[in-house]
């Protein structure tokens, strides 16, 4: 069955935003201090995230669960998603990564309220470098990015049992095989940039950042914030790209 356009804005819409609300939330959970999970760690949050994906994936599998700029553009590239459906793709979740950022600082309000670094808060939303360096920040995010989508285009489909159930394979397992990527490429990857590995899952909450009441908060930090988007861009195409050249790819 084709999958409107309508459908396609609906759908990773939702998916990103659940995605965003999800995963910012783990962080917020995390870092402000009257939050009953204060404390709770790194690993906390990468499994938060992983379980995000997992739930915004699910929600989006009408139009096949892109919710990240650079999967709807590796796919593109790939020939798996038509051109003509990648600015909806894009617009959509951008606007997703937007109301669920928004939505977590509505159930967070009276955490980031009471909260005594405020000025700090942009980590709750957004990604930052723990040592700035444009161009290797850019090279972290590609690489991050390049694992996410390569394994999507490339890892091998479901083998169907005798009722049809599937048996072996990613697709086995569902959108939890992306989640346990998702939280892979945190533990291993992550640490340098904080792994946006996904521009709508920056820049949607960095816009919301910017415009919400939080008082006392500091900068968006717009001098970064383009490298978060073309770092998982760049790592998005380049696994497209790499898939047409193997005999594996379509």
């Amino acid at each position: 069955m084709t999958t409107s356009l309508g459908e396609i804005f609906l759908w990773e819409l939702m998916g990103t935003a659940v995605l965003t609300l999800m995963g910012c939330g783990v962080v917020a959970n995390n870092v402000l201090r009257k939050s009953g999970g204060h404390g709770g760690g790194y690993l906390m949050i990468n499994f938060g995230w992983g379980f995000a994906v997992f739930a915004g994936a699910s929600i989006a599998e009408p139009t096949g669960a892109h919710i990240n700029p650079a999967v709807t553009l590796g796919l593109a590239v790939n020939g798996q998603t038509p051109w003509s459906q990648v600015p909806v793709y894009i617009i959509a979740q951008l606007i997703g990564g937007t109301v669920g950022a928004v939505l977590c600082w509505a159930a967070y309000k009276l955490q980031f309220d009471t909260h005594d670094d405020p000025g700090g808060t942009l980590g709750v939303f957004a990604t930052a470098p723990t040592v700035r360096n444009t161009p290797w920040n850019l090279v972290t995010e590609a690489i991050g990015t390049f694992v996410l989508v390569a394994w999507i285009i490339l890892s091998p489909g479901a083998e169907a049992g005798p009722d049809g159930v599937p048996t072996f394979g990613n697709a086995a397992l569902g959108y939890a095989a992306v989640a346990f990527l998702v939280v892979g490429i945190g533990n291993s990857l992550g640490g340098p940039t904080g792994y946006a590995i996904n521009p709508a899952r920056d820049l949607g909450p960095r816009i919301a950042y910017a415009l919400l009441p939080i008082h006392g908060k500091g900068s968006a930090d717009w001098g970064y914030s383009w490298v978060p988007i073309a770092g998982p861009i760049l790592g998005g195409v380049l696994a497209g790209a790499l898939a047409l050249a193997l005999p594996v790819a379509g």
